[in-house]
């Protein structure tokens, strides 16, 4: 089968695999939408939700990676497609181009979006210098047309909220800020309004705070980290925004063996039906999206299984089909890039195409760096679980000695299949790699890289595979080559992915990269990305 021709088949069967279910419809219960949990399996958090309508928006985090602030929608909250991006780039400092140092970990952290009167809002804080919150409106999510408003104070984990009277407030664990009706200046004590102290169990920040509005009474979720226990998910009620506040725990659950899920937000639809969006760590996949019915007792929500995370559910809101999937293949054919691609930091524009060689993504080397984790330009998808699988063929005859280029297990420490260029000679190398930032800086202090594996290349056309397993108690990565898409030979088995906060704080991507370790100018031609998801 034509190369080209087959990823229509293989997208076609990464819409059918997404979220690892398919929506059916119970022909006794008309519009029923069935689903699985996690209903996103791929790395998700910092989850914020707004609605308009039948219209569900969702907004994510991911930091380091450009354009940032991804928007997902979504008509049935279990299948979801990507809308668009709140920035193309940050540029507050060098960093950002991964120069004097790096803002790996930081950059967009934890948005809020907020449907209110025909416009839509994203408030967002990079945790990086300098520590401003931006502000950002747009009518229409799906068309690319986010406006930076203003900036302003930085606000941590925050939850932007419109009351009844159209005073607008912004809710940072247990403080509150009164924001000018142009969101520029805080209104009154700069310092917030201290709403509830926490108490004696809770340790640290309630973090990931998300609020709303029901019935007249104000509503905050967050989570908590008692003394000596596990995260759980907690909310606190009140009568006045202001206070006084009571707390209820909601969600204590090590959902199916993993980490104990907490941080999320409740939505209702049209209906006056109510649900919950939560997250939970699932190691190297990152954070998986979980959804939750919801249920009203004594005007407390009961999320899920009276507290307990639902394996399977019904929503009742037909079945919704999105366009386009959170993670897809790609021939290069089109004019832009595709939605799911990120690149690691701000990109350099000049040093990428998709024109020079129709059909191809043309990749070219525009500086020196030592190491992946410096090299700017190195382009990422998502992983997704249970099991997933990328191919990548590339055309390397433009490279120049010392130009390293390939496909990554993509985190602080990666697992990097290369085709590296020495002298006349190419190799394929395997090599594992872990990178050490500085705390402050973010900058690049050490790699510590190990070859485990080194072939001799004698084509200038290859085809790079990763094969990844993140069922529990796994998160393995094997590698392979080929010459021809049909023998593959074994590079690396059961690479090790490994999440930690410390440092990127996000789930391991697929990420083609082209490199220069001795002279700028070198190319390579990535002619497709396959994508497949495994059960």
């Amino acid at each position: 089968m034509n190369i080209k021709k087959s990823f229509y088949i293989v997208s076609f069967l990464g819409f059918i695999g997404l979220n690892h279910l398919s929506a059916q419809i119970n022909p006794f219960q008309k519009s029923v939408t069935k689903f699985t949990n996690p209903i996103i399996w791929a790395d998700a958090p910092d989850l914020s939700i707004t609605r308009n309508g039948d219209d569900f928006y969702l907004i994510s985090t991911t930091m380091h990676l450009m354009p940032g602030a991804p928007v997902m929608h979504s008509k049935d909250l279990v299948h979801w497609e990507m809308s668009g991006y709140v920035f193309n780039t940050l540029n507050d400092n060098s960093k950002y181009d991964l120069l004097n140092g790096t803002v790996y970990g930081r950059g967009q952290w934890a948005s809020s979006i907020r449907y209110h009167k025909g416009k839509y809002y994203v408030l967002f804080s990079p945790n990086d210098e300098p520590f401003k919150s931006y502000f950002y409106v747009t009518e229409n999510p799906e068309k690319d047309s986010w406006k930076l408003i203003t900036r302003t104070k930085h606000f941590h984990d925050a939850s932007l909220f419109f009351d009844d009277n159209d005073r607008v407030y912004v809710f940072t664990s247990n403080k509150v800020f009164e924001l000018s009706p142009d969101f520029k200046n805080v209104i009154g004590d700069q310092n917030g309004t201290e709403i509830f102290q926490k108490d004696a169990e809770e340790t640290g920040l309630l973090e990931g705070n998300q609020i709303i509005k029901r019935d007249g009474k104000y509503y905050l979720m967050m989570i908590s980290w008692p003394r000596n226990a596990k995260r759980r998910q907690v909310v606190y009620r009140a009568d006045k925004i202001t206070g006084p506040y009571e707390k209820k725990v909601i969600l204590e659950d090590n959902f199916l063996g993993f980490s104990y899920a907490g941080q999320g937000a409740l939505i209702d639809d049209k209906n006056g039906n109510w649900y919950s969006l939560i997250f939970q760590d699932r190691n190297g996949v990152g954070r998986v999206p979980i959804l939750l019915p919801v249920k009203w007792q004594n005007d407390w929500p009961v999320l899920g299984d009276n507290g307990k995370v639902p394996l399977h559910g019904e929503i009742p809101l037909p079945p919704f089909k999105p366009k386009n999937h959170l993670i897809e293949s790609d021939d290069f054919s089109g004019k832009k890039m595709k939605i799911q691609w990120q690149w690691n930091h701000n990109p350099v524009n000049e040093a990428w195409s998709l024109s020079e060689r129709k059909g191809f993504l043309r990749l070219k080397t525009s500086r020196v760096v030592d190491n992946l984790f410096a090299a700017p330009n190195t382009l990422t998808q998502r992983m997704e679980g249970p099991k997933s699988s990328g191919i990548i063929s590339l055309d390397v005859k433009g490279m120049k000695e010392g130009d390293v280029a390939g496909f990554s297990a993509f985190n602080g420490d990666s697992g990097i299949l290369s085709v590296v260029k020495e002298g006349s000679k190419k190799f394929i190398v395997f090599t594992s790699a872990s990178v050490s930032l500085d705390n402050k800086t973010k900058a690049i202090t050490d790699v510590k890289a190990q070859e485990t594996k080194r072939i001799p290349l004698n084509s200038d056309k290859v085809f790079l595979k990763i094969d990844a397993d993140f069922n529990l108690g796994k998160d393995t990565a094997d590698f392979y080559y080929s010459t021809d898409q049909k023998n593959w030979t074994e590079m690396a088995k059961d690479y090790r992915m490994i999440f930690d906060y410390r440092r990127f704080f996000m789930g391991s991507k697929f990420a083609v990269f082209n490199y220069a370790t001795k002279t700028s100018g070198g190319f390579v031609d990535v002619d497709f990305f396959e994508f497949k998801r495994k059960d």
